[in-house]
């Protein structure tokens, strides 16, 4: 009996041990200035404590915004996300990753947003739009996160993350950006309910994308109507209304956000932690630069005779795209 006892002690400190082990890195995230480095605090969370959680949560938080029709008509009439839908995955990727991996006073990360305005100049894109985009790039990491991952994300992390998007939009020339998570969170609400809305041309731009998913691993051996009724249970009722798309049953919810919890939950008790980084470059998903790339050269460079989509006439005072002075 004393053998028995002896062994489950050691076998509840070993559990003991690699559960602090797992916690490391949050407590060095809890001693960066979540003002002043918040960038350091969102490479540390998307590069080691969560990558996986955060690639989904990006997709999805882009994925997101083609159910407003003044951004997923615009993108379904540049081509891009229907007819290079890999290329634009990769740009995308690399772009927002260049200043995450360093810095935005760096050269990479200055040449990662100086892109990213040249192509937003060539459009007629509303600050609005703007700001909602921005907002996604907020809500979704921390929803998904506390959602899905092996732990929830601490109010450190997420006013961390919250000013590092924000150092992003301004970099962007993006106005009236929020201070706070939970003014993004208002703004991100309230911007879906007035303007999310059916569109077969943003329907079009979401199935080339859920068709891209169905490329990536492990949904490459499912069968894709499989895919798709997966990636149906992760969405909400707001997100499933403007596409279109068929509610998905309970048993179907449960499984799969069940699944990704029970992922969560074997990361927290069975799984090291990471100790190099792995950034967005790396990931086995940006598959369309094997021999490499030059920010500067990502993205689109169609010559611009004005935006495809049609606009009402706006002021000057409202045109929030040019290049940032300070990227």
């Amino acid at each position: 009996m004393s053998a028995v006892s002896n062994a489950a002690a050691r076998a509840r400190t070993a559990l003991q041990n690699r559960i602090a082990t797992r916690y490391h890195l949050r407590g060095e995230i809890d001693h960066i200035d979540a003002t002043a480095d918040a960038t350091q605090i969102a490479q540390q969370l998307s590069t080691r404590e969560f990558p996986w959680g955060f690639t989904q949560s990006l997709s999805f938080a882009l994925f997101r915004t083609y159910a407003s029709p003044s951004i997923g008509n615009l993108l379904y009439d540049t081509k891009q996300f229907t007819e290079h839908t890999q290329k634009r995955y990769d740009d995308t990727v690399l772009l927002l990753d260049a200043p995450i991996e360093h810095g935005f006073d760096s050269t990479e990360g200055r040449a990662g947003v100086r892109r990213i305005n040249q192509m937003h100049a060539m459009y007629d894109i509303s600050n609005e739009d703007m700001l909602y985009v921005l907002s996604t790039f907020v809500v979704c990491p921390v929803e998904w996160i506390n959602a899905y991952e092996w732990r929830k994300l601490t109010r450190h992390e997420i006013v961390g993350l919250t000013n590092h998007y924000r150092s992003l939009g301004k970099h962007m020339a993006i106005k009236d950006i929020p201070q706070t998570y939970e003014e993004f969170k208002q703004y991100y609400d309230s911007y879906e309910n007035a303007h999310f809305a059916y569109s077969a041309q943003a329907l079009a731009v979401a199935d080339a994308t859920l068709d891209l998913l169905g490329t990536f691993m492990p949904y490459r051996l499912l069968p894709r109507p499989v895919v798709r009724r997966m990636s149906f249970a992760l969405m909400d009722d707001r997100l499933l209304n403007a596409y279109g798309y068929p509610k998905p049953t309970g048993v179907e919810r449960v499984l799969v956000r069940g699944g990704l919890k029970a992922r969560g939950l074997a990361i927290r008790f069975f799984s090291s932690p990471r100790t190099e980084p792995l950034f967005g470059r790396e990931t086995k998903m940006v598959r369309g630069y094997p021999n490499g790339y030059r920010l500067e050269d990502l993205g689109t460079f169609t010559p611009g005779t004005g935006c495809p989509v049609p606009h009402a006439e706006r002021t000057p005072s409202e045109d929030t795209h040019p290049a940032a002075s300070n990227s």
